[in-house]
């Protein structure tokens, strides 16, 4: 296990504190998609259930009113349906963009390296270049990691939010 922690040690060290942006914004999207899975799954259906009870059991299902009703209820369950998946986005959308800054403070370090020394010795250059790669990869996995699950999570709660309006219909 201590092996373990010093190639994750060593892995950060190569790509510099950039690479720690990353993994913290990587932690907040997966912690944003798990709650919405976990919403998806063990809040919502019950929530469903209770606004289709509610409109069922109303005896004016015709009226303007009713359909203001109907209207208003269908966007309470949308927002709690979207809630975060917005943020999820941008955050998808930044791991790129931190990971293009790792490899501008990468690069900066290797010229930096190459003013110092005089020339261009590729053994001074070798961390600069881990600073510049190492966060460039990880954004991007970071990124491709939550995409597929941000999309999911988009069609589903327009998917659901459909399905509830079809649902709540006139008898």
């Amino acid at each position: 296990m201590t092996g373990l922690f010093e190639a994750v040690g060593d892995f950060i060290n190569r790509g510099g504190d950039v690479l720690l942006m990353i993994f913290g914004v990587t932690l907040a999207m997966w912690t944003m998609i798990l709650e919405r899975q976990y919403f998806f799954r063990l809040v919502y259906p019950d929530q469903a259930k209770e606004r289709l009870d509610r409109w069922r059991s109303r005896s004016d299902q015709l009226s303007w009113r009713a359909h203001r009703v109907r209207e208003l209820w269908i966007s309470e369950v949308s927002l709690d349906l979207n809630r975060s998946i917005s943020l999820i986005n941008t955050l998808v959308a930044l791991c790129p963009l931190l990971g293009l800054l790792g490899t501008v403070t990468g690069m900066i370090e290797v010229f930096d390296v190459m003013a110092t020394a005089g020339n261009s010795n590729a053994r001074a250059m070798a961390a600069g270049v881990s600073k510049a790669t190492i966060p460039t990869m990880a954004g991007m996995v970071a990124a491709l990691s939550g995409l597929y699950f941000s999309v999911q999570l988009q069609r589903f709660a327009k998917d659901e939010t459909d399905k509830l309006a079809d649902q709540m219909t006139h008898d």
